[in-house]
């Protein structure tokens, strides 16, 4: 059941909290309140509009998901998140609302509580608040795969910009050496692409998430995005990186 204080019913999903049909599709968005490294960061205008609620936007554009609900500690993101058109339906606990708590168990508890109100969707996508550099045909690939392919997750990925076979690694002395020596004469083009993930979402089958099955593991698929539509937002260079591939990407009527 929601805890004190919540909100439910938007303009998205209803506040009755109905089963949904076979194989539907619900997004949570973990926000929760104590960021550190750029304050209030989920809710702080971006471009004139809170991250939280541009996100929101984009992922109620896809068509795909029967409701759209916000995973928070916090109520001030909560109202933002309702104001969106989303739902917060409950709180997320303490516990799992601190710097050291992973994905996976905030998206297990989100989909206890919406199951415990009764809706159950067979996919469960985890999008972040500060993925508004997403698009909405990069979720609605990812939906189309994890179901043609009856994988556990899939999710956004895009490739290192210089080979990581030449990395290297500072000694104690302050000196050099690489990590593999035996890469040294190799061409770049000879060398195979390296992946990592976006940062931006995961779709995932229900059971995937609360068996806490591994995010990269052997049924998880990676969709490549461009390096330039990937960018992590932690510091106030990366805030004004981000508004800049924004309106490269959407023009003027979101700048």
């Amino acid at each position: 059941m929601p805890e004190p204080g919540a909100r439910a019913g938007s303009a998205i999903g209803s506040g009755n909290a109905p089963a949904l049909r076979g194989g539907a599709s619900i997004v949570v968005i973990p926000a929760r309140g104590g960021s550190k490294r750029i304050p209030r960061k989920n809710i702080r205008p971006f471009l004139g509009e809170p991250l939280l609620a541009r996100t929101i936007a984009m992922l109620a554009s896809t068509g795909i998901f029967e409701r759209v609900v916000v995973s928070t500690d916090d109520e001030e993101i909560a109202a933002v998140a309702v104001a969106a058109g989303a739902e917060a339906p409950f709180r997320r606990p303490a516990r799992l609302a601190d710097d050291m708590t992973g994905t996976q168990p905030v998206i297990a508890h989100a989909i206890g509580e919406l199951e415990a109100l009764g809706t159950r969707a067979q996919y469960v996508c985890c999008a972040y608040p500060a993925a508004v550099l997403a698009l909405p045909g990069d979720l609605q690939a990812a939906w189309q795969r994890i179901r043609d392919e009856d994988l556990d997750y899939v999710f956004a990925a895009t490739t290192f910009p210089y080979p990581i076979q030449r990395a290297l690694r500072k000694t104690a002395l302050g000196r050099c050496e690489m990590f593999w020596p035996e890469q040294r004469e190799a061409r770049s083009q000879d060398l195979e692409p390296a992946f990592h993930d976006a940062g931006q979402f995961y779709f995932g089958q229900r059971d995937a998430w609360v068996e806490a099955r591994p995010l990269f593991g052997p049924r998880s698929a990676l969709l490549e995005l461009p390096r330039f539509r990937v960018q992590d937002i932690d510091t106030a260079e990366d805030w004004e990186r981000a508004e800049l591939i924004f309106r490269l990407l959407h023009g003027d009527r979101d700048a």
